[in-house]
Parts: structure tokens; sequence; C-alpha cells
């Protein structure tokens, strides 16, 4: 998610701060203008006065992201909502990402993008569908660089 949105801000001519561990020379890779390697140092002492925060993990990360927005800024998560309450504490909005139909035009545009190689999807393995509860124990690590793919024919 975070690779693919990355991408899709900088499209729109988005400034855009980046959070990773391991996977740090993939943020340069996609074209982040800051990277925050947060095993070093926490993001929110480093990111202030954000438009948009994009939270993919939720929990204290999603709670530590408030203070880095400025007035009117907008904490949006994809895993948890944000509490109105503290959103309307700190000045700012606060949103939810769901996957709702009809998402047809949304994946045409987006798909042509990757057709056209303005978005790069990063695919970390492929695994063949037998192996799922493998895959589903990457995911659960949080750790994989990019998407893992699900390989339903061989």
């Amino acid at each position: 998610m975070g690779h693919v949105a990355v991408q899709l801000a900088k499209l729109r001519g988005a400034k855009v701060i980046g959070t990773a561990s391991k996977n740090i020379d993939l943020l340069e890779s996609l074209g982040v203008d800051q990277r925050i390697n947060y095993a070093e140092t926490p993001f929110e002492e480093i990111a202030h006065d954000v438009d948009v925060v994009l939270d993919t993990i939720g929990g204290d990360t999603q709670q530590r992201s408030w203070a880095t927005l400025k007035k009117g800024g907008m904490l949006v998560s994809t895993i948890q909502a944000p509490s109105e309450e503290t959103a309307a504490a700190h000045g700012v909005r606060q949103g939810m990402v769901y996957a709702a139909p009809p998402i047809r035009q949304t994946l045409a545009e987006v798909a042509k993008w990757v057709d056209e190689g303005k978005i790069k999807p990063v695919v970390s393995e492929v695994i063949p569908l037998r192996d799922v509860q493998r895959a589903h124990q990457m995911i659960q690590r949080n750790h994989t660089r990019g998407k893992i793919v699900l390989q339903v024919v061989q």
C-alpha cells in the first residue's frame, strides 16, 4: 500500500516523507523526498507541519502521527479509524480509506499508469497459492518489501 501511495502522491506533485527501517533504500528508489529510518529515530521528532499522514499501521504509530500534522491537516488511515475527538483536539481532520465498489474507474486509471510506467508495483515475492499460509506469515511480520503475489495457476 505504502509504495503505491508514494507514487500516486508524487504523480500529483506532493512532497513525500516516508518511513522505513530495513527498506529505507526502497524509499529512495520510489522518489521519496525525505526518508526517516524509524528504527534509528522516532518519525515524530523529524516530521512536522505535515499536510496529510497516511497511516497503514495503526495503534501507537497512529497516535504518534497526530503530532506531525499542521493545523488543518488530515490523518487518513487504511487500518484503523482515527479518533474524531483526537483530531479535534489537535485542530486537524481525520478519515478512513475503505475499499468500496464501484472502483472500476479508479483501477482502470491506476492500471493505465502502471502500463505507462508511471507507477511501478514492487513485488516482494511470488508464492504458489498452496503456500498461502507462508505468505500470510510474511505479511504478519510486516517487513516485506512491496507486495506478495499469490500465483493461482502454475
